[in-house]
Parts: structure tokens; C-alpha cells; sequence
């Protein structure tokens, strides 16, 4: 019971922060955050799974009872994690209080509404990482978009509602498509599974028969590829890989601080996560096999394209955005590659790129606060007034760029080598190569950026007095500093636990 309690310390904090007066809402919120957080890493530190959760793997933490009786099939209340899902939880809790304590400075309006749906986003995001029954998992995953649909809405910028809405539509539409594909997937699969359990899925399609029966006129070979091809697109919509992903920066940009941290840090690995729970965990390998190179090219455009767009962007909360396109095209490559390496780095990369790209949007809130801008041609010499802010902004950048003994290197590393000596993917090492590129780009947009932000003579004209970050600002991002680095020097902290999963799907490929 110990998820259904760390889902319920979320739950019932945000209807507590709810209803709580203004002046203490923050505080409070942050106090009840550290209460999953405290959960979530005791049972990382007795995590005693092995193998997949989907693939007769030995869950930890497993519960289940049957929930509702819908037809032939079965509803359950069904959770567990294995080393896939796990520290994915562990990132959401620890950025969760984090967001919470970075919003104590730019939150000064309806903040027990604000902090309220906080914690309702964190107990979806909880939700959709130890979800194992696919109704249920579905609830999480929708309930994920109203909090933030509000957050981007009420406290977001000049264009808060366009952005929102936007996101709202892109996400919804995209879930529509996946969820129509699944439930043909489970009635193409007839009486081979008797509930919408994701192991039991997973073992129809890979160690049964498969999809045999035919749905709208449509063969079940025709049918299992259109499956995959939905599911595809709307997972990739949550990534979000080009061409869908135009509504990133817009919300990016419009959306408060805090909920950019938990946005970029959590919910664009849903996507990812979900396309390696679905698309590459239970759909056999001649299935995925005509998709391969596709694939592959839209994750080294993705890496590319969003990388040039980041290029030509002036305001740096667009700038990070863009590069969160790109860090999730290094995702994808790696997924496909379906080699131990290739997704055991993506999934290493999801929790990496969530710490590093909270990181950066923490910063660039920090200067915003002081400053009133996010324009880089507006500013200059913001290290000689923010030393302390403008030093860790510069430590996220490198992160970015993959320097050594930070976790964006090794994520990055374990994804090229995985890939390059794929057999899965043809002509691996051209897009390896690619892909690889993409670096070049994202230090020079990045150092770009931070020679004209923060160096040079101090230019900027505005009526604030531009000081030192308080301390509640500055301590979120010491802490994940910390964590990037640890995860940068000792990898294996969560690697093997993420391999020792990854294995039973690339052993599903056979001699791949």
C-alpha cells in the first residue's frame, strides 16, 4: 500500500492547500511536498524489483484488485514499479517541492489555488508512473492537463490563454488518437486477454498470437500497424518531437516558472515514457521494424531542427524550451536503437534532462524576478549583480552541452553508444553521427546566450534594483546541481536498476 500512500499524501495535500489561507499556502504546500518526497526515496532505497513491469518482471510494491466489471473485460486498480518507472517518481517528487519553494518569490497572488494544483499535478504525474492497468493509467494521464491547462491560464503571461488553450487542444487531440488505438488494439487481441492489465497486453502481444481478429474491414496485420502508428503520433504530440511540437514554447513562455520546471522537468517524459511502456515494450520487434529508420530520422531532426530554432531565439526561457526538443530527439534515437545502451541511456537521459532543464528554468525565473526581462539583448554584466544565480545558470548550460562528470554527458554518451552499434537500426552510425551534431549547435546557442546575458558591462534599464537572489530561490537549484552532478559522476546510482529493466525488452528482440 505503499504507492496508494504516497498517492494519497499527494491528494489529500492538495485539498488541504486548497483551502487554506493565502499568507501560509506556500510554506505549508512545501511542507506536505517533502512527505511524498521523503516516501518516494525510501522506497527507492529499498527497491527490490527485477526484470519489466510489463514483462513478467518481479514488481516492487505491486497492488492490485479488480475495480470494475466492463464487458469481457476487467477494470483493475493495478500499480507497481520496476527500475523504468521508479526514479522517474523519485524525479517527480523531488522537483515538486522544489517548484514549490522557487515559487515563494514570483507567486503572490491566489496562492493556495496555485499551490493546490501543484500537488494535484504531482499525484497524476505519480499516477501515470505506477499505473500497470491501462483505464486507470488513462485517468492519470488526462488529469495531468487540467492543473496545468489552469496554471498556464491564470498565472501565465500577456499570452496565457492562447498558450493554454493550445496546449490543452495539441495534448487532448493526442490522447483522443492514442486512446481510440489502444481500446482497437485490445479488441483486435479477442479472447486472449480478459482486462485492460498492461502485463496481460503485453504478454498477448508478445508471447501469444497477437492481434487475430479483424476490426472495420481492417486485417490484424493492418491493424497491429496502424495501432502502432497512432499510438506513435500521440505520444509523440506529449513530447514533443517535429513537427508537433509548436505549442512547447508557447506555453513554455506563457506559463509561470514553476509550473515550466515541473512541465519541461516531468511532463514531457510522459510521452517518452509512455511510447517505451507502449510502442517499444509491447508491440514485437516485426512490427517495429518497418518504423525503424523513420523513426530514426524524425528523432535527428527533432535534435537538429530544435537545436536551430533554439539558435535564433532572444528570450531565454524560449531558448531552453527549444532545447528541450532537441534533448528528447536523443531520446527517441535512443529508444529506437533497441540496444541495452540505446534505451537504457534514453531512459537515464529522461531523468537527466528533467533535472537539468528544471535547472535552467529555475534560473532563468531567478533573473526574471530581478529583472523583468528574459531578453538577452536586454541585458548584459548580470554576473557582476547575480554572481551566485548567474554561476548556476552557467553550471544547467554546461549540463546541457554534455560536459564530463555531469549527467547530461553520461545520458548523452550511453544514447550514441548504444546507437551506433545498433543492428536493430540501419545506417546507425550515419544517424548516430547526426545526431551527434546537435552538440555543436547547442553550445553555440548556448554560450551565445550566456556571453551577452550575463557578461560584459552592466547595461540594463529598468526601475528595479537588480540584487542578489533570496535564499529560497537560490536553494532549489544548489540542490539539483548537486543531484546532476552525483548522477554525473556516479551513473550507476540509477543505471543498473534502469538496464536490468531495459534488458527483458531487448531480449524480446531476439538475437538484436
Amino acid at each position: 500500500m505503499l504507492l496508494e500512500t504516497l498517492l494519497a499524501v499527494a491528494l489529500l495535500g492538495a485539498a488541504v492547500v486548497f483551502v487554506a489561507p493565502n499568507r501560509i499556502a506556500g510554506k505549508l504546500a512545501f511542507a506536505i511536498s517533502l512527505v511524498p518526497a521523503a516516501i518516494s526515496l525510501w522506497l527507492f532505497a529499498a527497491f527490490d524489483g527485477s526484470g519489466n513491469a510489463l514483462l513478467e518482471g518481479d514488481l516492487a510494491f505491486e497492488s492490485q484488485m479488480e475495480w470494475i466489471q466492463f464487458g469481457d473485460y476487467a477494470i483493475t486498480w493495478f500499480v507497481g514499479v520496476d527500475g523504468i518507472s521508479l526514479p522517474l517518481v523519485v524525479l517527480t517528487t523531488i522537483l515538486t517541492s522544489l517548484a514549490i519553494l522557487s515559487s515563494w518569490t514570483p507567486i503572490d497572488e491566489r496562492e493556495s489555488q496555485f499551490y493546490g494544483l501543484i500537488l494535484f499535478i504531482e499525484a497524476n504525474l505519480i499516477g501515470v508512473f505506477v499505473a500497470l492497468d491501462f483505464f486507470v493509467w488513462f485517468i492519470f494521464w488526462e488529469a495531468v492537463l487540467i492543473p496545468m491547462y489552469l496554471l498556464i491560464g491564470i498565472w501565465g503571461g500577456p499570452r496565457r490563454k492562447y498558450a493554454a488553450i493550445k496546449f490543452f487542444v495539441y495534448t487532448n487531440v493526442a490522447s483522443l488518437v492514442m486512446f481510440g488505438a489502444f481500446v482497437a488494439l485490445v479488441f483486435g487481441l479477442g479472447d486472449a486477454v480478459s482486462s485492460f492489465a498492461l502485463p496481460e497486453i503485453t504478454d498477448a502481444m508478445i508471447n501469444g498470437d497477437g492481434v487475430q481478429t479483424a476490426l472495420f474491414g481492417v486485417d490484424p496485420t493492418t491493424l497491429t500497424a496502424l495501432v502502432f502508428v497512432a499510438m506513435f503520433l500521440g505520444f509523440a504530440v506529449k513530447v514533443p518531437i517535429v513537427p508537433f511540437h509548436t505549442w512547447l514554447p508557447d506555453a513554455h513562455v506563457e506559463a509561470p516558472t514553476p509550473a515550466s520546471v515541473l512541465l519541461a522537468g516531468v511532463l514531457l517524459k510522459m510521452g517518452t515514457y509512455a511510447l517505451l511502456r507502449f510502442n517499444f515494450t509491447m508491440f514485437p520487434t516485426d512490427v517495429i521494424e518497418p518504423f525503424v529508420v523513420p523513426i530514426a530520422a524524425i528523432a535527428v531532426i527533432s535534435v537538429i531542427y530544435g537545436a536551430m530554432l533554439a539558435l535564433a531565439q532572444t528570450d531565454l526561457k524560449r531558448i531552453v524550451a527549444y532545447s528541450s526538443v532537441s534533448s528528447m530527439g536523443y531520446v527517441i534515437l535512443g529508444l529506437i536503437a533497441f540496444t541495452q545502451f540505446g534505451v537504457g541511456g534514453a531512459t537515464f537521459q529522461m531523468v537527466s534532462h528533467g533535472l537539468i532543464s528544471g535547472l535552467m528554468f529555475m534560473a532563468v525565473g531567478v533573473i526574471y524576478n530581478a529583472t523583468h526581462t528574459r531578453m538577452v539583448t536586454d541585458m548584459s554584466g548580470m554576473a557582476d549583480r547575480m554572481p551566485v544565480a548567474v554561476g548556476i545558470l552557467i553550471a544547467g548550460a554546461f549540463g546541457y552541452m554534455g560536459l564530463p562528470l555531469m549527467s547530461g554527458f553520461y545520458g548523452e554518451f550511453a544514447i550514441f553508444f548504444g546507437s551506433f552499434g545498433s543492428e536493430f537500426l540501419a545506417y546507425a552510425p550515419v544517424f548516430t553521427a547526426a545526431a551527434m551534431f546537435g552538440i555543436v549547435i547547442v553550445a553555440g546557442y548556448l554560450l551565445f546566450a550566456m556571453q551577452r546575458a550575463v557578461f560584459g558591462p552592466y547595461n540594463l534599464e529598468t526601475e528595479y534594483e537588480v540584487t542578489r537572489a533570496p535564499l529560497h530561490d537560490i536553494a532549489p537549484m544548489f540542490v539539483l546541481l548537486g543531484l546532476i552532478i552525483a548522477l554525473g559522476v556516479a551513473p550507476e546510482l540509477i543505471f543498473e536498476m534502469i538496464t536490468d529493466a531495459v534488458d527483458p525488452i531487448i531480449a524480446n528482440g531476439g538475437d538484436l
